[in-house]
């Protein structure tokens, strides 16, 4: 692997990520983070400088955050909630990239039900038997103790439903983790809309898992998006 290469591409990739949340209109709180692994430095990682903007967001834009928060590429200071969940979902999973997390429309308040998802859409099916609850009172993530905590929960699972907070994916790569937040948003506005829902059975879910939870499927979706929002491009 060419290390410079992987890490322009990776960054790369966390940039576009933060501008697709803009786009959706999340984050315009700053509320929200992107990471993406270092590939030499690998118990460091690269996500936006703080008080930048999520559709200002560029590679030059980025910080790199040691294990201990502290930016060893400048910065205007280390963003200690995103450390707090980050780095410790980071050092328990070293089959993922990239982590995502952000403050949606609908994520927020179906967290806020503190329930599992079902399958009810086609997008679901990609979170079926793949998804976690951390039920914890403690909304605002103020040690590295609570962000192990949800590491734990969220155990080998690509996504976690944040109790009373929000949604947050994980991914091998920057394009996948952001691929499925994008999706899950989806699924949780639709648990949020339907009234009766009729959830499809267990062998059809994983079969539409298996098509939908694809490496190649959020390639395609990721370009789809950075292609589709201006504030992307």
């Amino acid at each position: 692997m060419d290390i410079a290469a992987e890490r322009t591409e990776r960054k790369r990739q966390v940039a576009l990520g933060y501008r697709v949340f803009a786009a959706l209109g999340w984050g315009d709180l700053g509320d929200g983070h992107i990471s993406a692994r270092d590939p030499e430095r690998e118990d460091c990682y690269w996500l936006l400088d703080t008080g930048v903007p999520f559709a200002h967001a560029s590679p030059d834009a980025l910080v790199l955050t040691g294990p201990d928060g502290e930016l060893l590429s400048g910065g205007r200071g280390t963003n200690w909630p995103a450390h707090y969940i980050h780095w410790p979902i980071l050092a328990a999973r070293p089959d993922i990239v990239s982590v995502a997390h952000t403050h949606t429309q609908f994520g927020t308040p179906f967290a806020a039900e503190a329930r599992l998802f079902e399958p009810i859409t086609q997008e679901a099916c990609v979170f079926f038997e793949d998804h976690a609850l951390f039920d914890d009172e403690e909304v605002q993530v103020q040690s590295l103790d609570c962000g192990a905590r949800i590491a734990e929960a969220l155990g080998s699972n690509r996504g976690a439903v944040l109790r009373n907070h929000g949604l947050l994916t994980v991914g091998a790569t920057v394009k996948q983790a952001v691929t499925w937040f994008v999706m899950m948003e989806r699924v949780a506005e639709a648990h949020m809309k339907v009234r009766s829902p009729r959830p499809i059975s267990h062998n059809a879910a994983l079969f539409a898992k298996a098509d939908l939870a694809t490496a190649e499927q959020a390639h395609y979706a990721f370009e789809h998006l950075i292609h589709q929002h201006a504030g992307a491009r």
